[in-house]
């Protein structure tokens, strides 16, 4: 009696369907981690969006305006005069204790550049390096006894100073002199390992996108 050696195929009909989209939503826990890895590395080492709280920076800034920081010239050069820069407060005793969770919600809105507090992080220009001499004399900004050109005021700095900046520290100003907490009035100077990066772009709103 011969025997039947040829393999038989399973029938189409018994093997298992899948439903239509639950590939997609099996994956979709996976792309969602994989998308807030990639943000979270990108606001922790590479760009940041930052939102003005305030007009201490006015006319360069404005209160709502959004702004985009780049963190990575700063791992090769230190922070030049001129830069417009976004700091955490010197003044770690000034810091908001949070919570782990809180701490991480807040974190991740004030990277999305949806709100920021203006007692925690500061974007101000940076008007002395480590060792310059800083101060103002009728009106006008000198740094190691030469002035400080400022087109982008739009009036003068009360008088102060001569102050000396600490080496490691920068002497920073916001552009609206007559409304700003900075190196002045109540911040000092500020340490190179308080610097988040530099401002370089507005972002929102749309009619005032453009370069810093």
């Amino acid at each position: 009696m011969a025997i039947d050696t040829e393999p038989t195929s399973a029938s189409t009909d018994d093997a298992p369907k899948k439903k239509p989209g639950l590939g997609f939503f099996g994956e979709l826990p996976i792309l969602v981690i994989t998308a807030l890895v990639l943000a979270l590395v990108i606001k922790a080492f590479l760009f940041q969006a930052f939102f003005i709280p305030s007009g201490s920076m006015e006319p360069t800034l404005y209160p709502g305006d959004r702004v985009l920081v780049n963190k990575i010239p700063y791992y090769f050069r230190d922070p030049h005069r001129g830069d417009i820069i976004v700091f955490e407060n010197p003044d770690p005793a000034a810091q908001v204790d949070r919570g782990i969770i809180g701490g991480f919600v807040h974190w991740l809105a004030s990277g999305l550049g949806v709100s920021s507090n203006p007692e925690e992080d500061f974007i101000k220009r940076v008007i002395g390096e480590p060792g310059d001499t800083v101060e103002a004399r009728n009106g006008q900004v000198f740094v190691n006894g030469r002035q400080v050109d400022e087109p982008y005021l739009t009036e003068k700095t009360a008088d102060f100073g001569p102050e000396k900046v600490p080496e490691g520290e920068l002497w920073v100003m916001g552009d609206n002199r007559g409304a700003s907490k900075d190196s002045r009035f109540g911040l000092g100077t500020v340490p190179f390992d308080k610097v988040v990066g530099q401002a370089f772009v507005k972002i929102w709103p749309p009619t005032r996108i453009g370069l810093l």
